[in-house]
């Protein structure tokens, strides 16, 4: 019972502000078009690259669906660097996962979460761009399967290169429609690709806060080594930002410092196996070697300085996370969470239907 109580508790508090999240990715992927990210992240110094980063913000898309994108870009005449920012940028924060952030870590912790993801980006675009001269560019895509991804939108279906933003053929059609498709993106096709691990989320943290001592993690999960260990465990990793957000605030609940979390928040959703092999045939070795060390220095230093502005500044997380569950009626959070229930859900009969009829055949 403790851990559905906890399950809950958690869901029902990032439920509004998901869905929030999700209407700010429809609007984005209904008008904002590729070749407008293009046009602010062309070049190759420190300008480009800052612009790259933050460009890529606060875009709805997961580590894979960056992928195409950030190619397209690269083969189109970006700099090494811009192209890195913004493949580091774009998934490391989104409008959904600051919305549910917001809701569940409190306005502090959001700040922190969106400008290290920026930060990051930008000092290892920096970093990357000191390799030298573009290499030839190879007919290669980004294999969508590698990363979990389904072929959705955001995931760069069809050897698209949009991942998951409005193409030049979009601004042809009216605004409704634009703003149907859209909603269309955010309420279906991105949720379902990154439902699953939603939901995995919501399931690691209740069980975090359930069943593991808070005084285990207390001891064993904050500091200098308990930030590299969460930074080299997160970069292999695939998990989308707003999935990796409830199990942060479970660890929080539990005692890791807020410093250890953050690392935990940037490196888990900014990277994955997929985007490190598409890096390694687009830029070479030497690109991904400063790819990796820039994550993780980056990270780990953003966490540590986190946790000195929270002694220095006497600021309470706990607190925080507390107030701002508190700021909406519970029927919101249950018409909230119904609503992704049922959107989520509402694709089922028809998948059983399909793998019955594919298996019968």
């Amino acid at each position: 019972m403790a851990f559905l109580y906890e399950t809950l508790h958690i869901a029902l508090a990032a439920a509004p502000w998901f869905v929030l999240g999700l209407f700010v990715a429809g609007l984005i992927r209904a008008f904002v078009s590729t070749p407008l990210v293009q046009r602010y992240m062309g070049g190759r110094g420190i300008g480009a690259i800052a612009r790259a980063a933050v460009m890529g913000a606060p875009l709805p898309l997961c580590s894979c669906g960056a992928i195409p994108t950030a190619v397209a870009f690269y083969r189109g005449g970006a700099g090494k660097g811009p192209s890195t920012a913004f493949l580091i940028g774009t998934p490391g924060i989104g409008v959904d996962s600051v919305a549910v952030t917001y809701a569940l870590l409190g306005p502090f912790m959001m700040v922190a979460r969106a400008l290290g993801a920026v930060a990051t980006a930008i000092s290892t675009g920096l970093l990357v761009a000191t390799t030298g001269p573009r290499a030839v560019e190879a007919p290669a895509e980004a294999p969508a399967g590698a990363c979990g991804c389904d072929g959705s939108d955001n995931c760069g279906p069809e050897g698209t290169a949009t991942g998951g933003l409005a193409g030049p053929a979009d601004a042809h059609r009216s605004t409704s429609r634009r703003l149907v498709e859209g909603m269309h993106y955010a309420f279906v096709d991105l949720l379902q690709d990154i439902g699953g691990w939603i939901i995995a989320g919501l399931l690691a943290a209740g069980a975090l806060l359930a069943y593991v001592p808070p005084e285990a993690i207390a001891t064993y999960g904050s500091g200098l080594g308990a930030m590299l260990l969460m930074s080299i465990i997160g970069v292999p990793l695939y998990i989308c930002a707003t999935a990796a957000t409830p199990v942060a605030a479970a660890m929080l609940l539990a005692g890791v410092s807020p410093g250890t979390a953050l690392v935990f928040l940037l490196a888990g959703p900014i990277t994955s196996m997929a985007t490190l092999g598409v890096l390694q045939r687009e830029m070479g070795t030497a690109a991904v070697t400063r790819y990796f060390i820039g994550i993780l220095g980056s990270t780990v230093a953003l966490g540590l300085l986190i946790d000195l502005l929270i002694g220095a500044g006497n600021i309470n997380v706990l607190v925080q996370m507390g107030a701002v569950h508190e700021l909406l009626p519970a029927w919101v959070e249950w018409s909230a969470l119904g609503l992704l229930g049922l959107v989520t859900l509402a694709p089922l009969p028809q998948q059983i239907r399909q793998r019955v009829t594919a298996t019968a055949g």
